[in-house]
């Protein structure tokens, strides 16, 4: 009698530590497959830019750009921004896709007398990143941008008087970029984040860099709302002197994002 007793207690405790066991190893399983989860994430976004440096066709035809959000926004013809992520716990993919379509006059000078400009930018980013610590990720993409310029202005000639010059010239090129992002939360609810990458290295542009920074809130489980600041520095040169075409532009002002998560 015992020995069943005994029998039954050594069953009872055998069945107690598979079932804790296996609960363990399924808990583990679940866990890893959530981690192993993509999340997804869709933020259409405004940005006030500024705009600052130099634009043109040809050494006669490069113009100043200085712009501010009233000034861009009066002559804003159209314009689309957005960003699309997708997250695990070890790897993320991003794409940020920025058009504008814009006419501006050209403020006088010493060579130019009265004039307006138009342009048309295409901006889009596809990244990799991988996290390397809680908060940190590193990654590289690149940049795809174009840019179509037309010119029509009057420029001054000596003794005194003007004529008129007109040049048209758009431009694709590709700028492989290496970026790090900081991003991290506060109870799921308050989102930080701080992004910055550097390229071209001559590939495309001589050199570009960004930097990005942004605090966010939760409100749901799906709606985000975020504001932050930009900063996108470009400077790229075709073709031998005299330069057929010139982008050294600054484009920096505050943004705001508004975000779906899925």
């Amino acid at each position: 009698m015992k020995f069943f007793k005994r029998l039954f207690s050594h069953k009872t405790i055998f069945c107690l530590l598979f079932i804790l066991i296996n609960s363990f190893y399924s808990a583990s399983a679940q866990k890893e497959a959530t981690n192993k989860k993509w999340n997804f994430l869709a933020e259409p976004y405004l940005m006030f830019p500024y705009m600052n440096g130099e634009t043109g066709i040809g050494n006669n035809l490069i113009l100043p750009v200085e712009a501010n959000p009233g000034d861009i926004f009066n002559k804003l013809q159209i314009g689309a921004m957005l960003f699309l992520g997708a997250q695990t716990d070890k790897w993320a993919i991003t794409s940020d896709l920025v058009y504008m379509k814009l006419n501006q006059e050209i403020t006088p000078g010493i060579l130019i007398h009265e004039g307006d400009v138009t342009a048309k930018q295409l901006i889009w980013e596809a990244a990799g990143l991988y996290r390397i610590s809680r908060c940190l990720e590193v990654g590289a993409g690149g940049r795809i941008n174009y840019v179509q310029t037309s010119v029509d202005a009057l420029v001054k000639v000596i003794p005194a008087g003007t004529e008129p010059i007109s040049g048209r010239h758009h431009k694709t090129w590709f700028d492989p970029v290496l970026i790090v992002r900081w991003k991290t939360d506060v109870k799921d609810k308050w989102l930080f984040q701080l992004r910055g990458d550097l390229g071209g290295f001559g590939v495309g542009s001589d050199f570009t860099w960004q930097l990005q920074g942004y605090v966010g809130y939760r409100f749901t489980p799906v709606f985000q709302l975020s504001a932050g600041y930009r900063f996108l520095s470009t400077e790229y040169y075709a073709g031998e002197e005299p330069k057929d075409f010139v982008f050294d532009v600054n484009e920096f002002g505050p943004v705001i994002r508004f975000g779906f998560n899925f």
